[in-house]
C-alpha cells in the first residue's frame, strides 16, 4: 500500500485539528453557558460543583479501568504520603477555583465572568515568578500591563457590573494562579507518574471534594436541606430532573478536560493556546447575542487590549519553547514535555500518544 500524497495528508491533519478544536469549543463554551443557565433555577453552586467532582471521579476511574483492560498495564496509584503532601495543595486550590467560579454565576454575566477569568494569567505569572518557573522580563511586564489595563477598561462604567460576583471570580482567578503553578510542578515530577491527565483527575477529585465540602456545609448545607429542589422534594420526577441536569454538567466538565488533552496530544500546546484566545471571543459574542449581555465601546476596547496581552504571552511562550527544543537538539538530548501554564494540561509525551491511540482503537 503506497504512501498518501503530501497534500492529502496535510488536508487530513487540518481536518483532524479543526475537529478537535470544535470538540474543545463545544465542551468549554457549553459548560460555561450551561452552568449560567442552571444557576438561574438552582441556586446552590457549591453543591453542583461537588456533584461534578463525583461524576468526574467516576468517569476517570472508568477510563482508567478501560485503559488497563486494553493495554494490560497497571495505572499509577500514589502512596498516601505522596498523595497528601504533593497532591493536596493542588486539589484544594483547584476545588476553590472551580467552586468560586461557579458561585459567581449567581451574580455576574457570562461576559464579565469570561473577561475576569482571563486575568488568571496575571496570577499565574506572579506565582511562576515566586516559584522561579519564569524569569522576570520586560515582555512579561508588558503582558501584565496589557491584561490589567484591559480588565480595568472592561469593568469601568459597566452597566451590568456586580461587585460581589466580581470579587468571587477575581478570587477564583487568584486561586487559579496558584492552581496551575502547582499543577505544573505536580505533572512535571516524573517520579509521580501523573503526566496523563486522566490519572491526574482521578487522584485530584477525592481531595477536591473534601476540600470544598466544608465551604458547602457552611453556606449551602442548611438552605439545601430545607429546599424543595432536592431533599424536600414532592415529586420524584422533579428530583430526577434536577439530579440529571447537575450530572450533565459533570459530563461536560470531564469532556472539557479530556478534549483539552486530545487537542494537545494530537496537535500541540500552541494550538490549544490559540484556540483558547478565539474561544474567549466566541464566548463574548454568544453572550451578547444569546443572553443579552450589554457591552459598550470601552468594554470592547478593554477586551481587545486584554486579548492582545494574552496573545503576546502565547507568542513569547511559543518562541521560548522553540528555542529550548533547538538548544536541546543541538546538545543531542531529548526534549521533555513543556507544560504550558495557561493551557491547563501538559504537553503529551510519546507515552500519552500511545494511550490516546489505544483509546481510539
Amino acid at each position: 500500500m503506497g504512501r498518501r500524497p503530501p497534500g492529502l495528508a496535510l488536508l487530513g491533519k487540518a481536518a483532524l485539528t479543526l475537529g478537535l478544536v470544535l470538540l474543545y469549543y463545544c465542551f468549554s463554551i457549553g459548560i460555561t453557558f450551561y452552568n449560567k443557565w442552571l444557576m438561574k433555577s438552582f441556586h446552590f453552586p457549591l453543591f453542583m460543583t461537588l456533584l461534578h467532582l463525583l461524576v468526574i471521579f467516576l468517569l476517570s476511574a472508568l477510563t482508567r479501568a478501560l485503559m488497563h483492560c486494553c493495554t494490560k498495564r497497571s495505572r499509577v496509584v500514589l502512596t498516601w504520603a505522596d498523595y497528601l503532601r504533593r497532591v493536596a495543595p493542588t486539589a484544594l486550590s483547584t476545588a476553590l477555583d472551580i467552586g468560586l467560579s461557579n458561585w459567581s454565576f449567581l451574580y455576574i454575566t457570562v461576559s464579565l465572568y469570561t473577561m475576569t477569568k482571563s486575568s488568571a494569567i496575571l496570577f499565574i505569572l506572579l506565582f511562576s515568578l515566586i516559584f522561579k518557573l519564569e524569569e522576570l522580563r520586560m515582555a512579561l511586564v508588558l503582558v501584565v500591563l496589557l491584561i490589567a489595563g484591559g480588565l480595568f477598561m472592561f469593568t469601568y462604567e459597566s452597566t451590568q457590573f456586580n461587585m460581589e460576583g466580581f470579587a468571587l471570580v477575581l478570587g477564583a482567578s487568584f486561586l487559579g494562579g496558584i492552581r496551575w503553578t502547582l499543577t505544573q510542578m505536580l505533572m512535571q515530577k516524573a517520579e509521580l507518574g501523573l503526566q496523563n491527565p486522566i490519572d491526574t483527575m482521578f487522584h485530584l477529585q477525592p481531595l477536591m471534594f473534601l476540600g470544598l465540602f466544608p465551604l458547602f456545609a457552611v453556606f449551602e448545607g442548611l438552605p439545601l436541606s430545607t429546599s424543595e429542589k432536592l431533599f424536600r422534594f414532592h415529586e420524584a420526577g422533579l428530583l430526577l430532573s434536577v439530579v440529571g441536569k447537575l450530572s450533565l454538567g459533570g459530563f461536560l466538565a470531564f469532556g472539557l478536560g479530556f478534549s483539552e488533552f486530545l487537542l494537545v496530544s494530537r496537535t500541540s500546546s500552541l494550538t490549544l493556546s490559540i484556540a483558547g484566545i478565539f474561544k474567549e471571543v466566541c464566548t463574548l459574542l454568544l453572550a451578547t447575542h444569546l443572553l443579552g449581555d450589554h457591552l459598550n465601546l470601552l468594554n470592547w476596547v478593554g477586551f481587545a487590549v486584554c486579548l492582545s496581552g494574552i496573545s503576546l504571552h502565547v507568542t513569547l511562550k511559543a518562541f521560548s519553547s522553540k528555542g529550548e527544543k533547538e538548544s536541546k537538539l543541538h546538545k543531542g538530548t531529548s526534549s521533555s514535555p513543556d507544560l504550558e501554564l495557561l493551557l491547563r494540561r501538559s504537553e503529551a509525551e510519546e507515552e500519552e500518544e500511545e494511550v490516546v491511540t489505544e483509546l481510539q482503537h
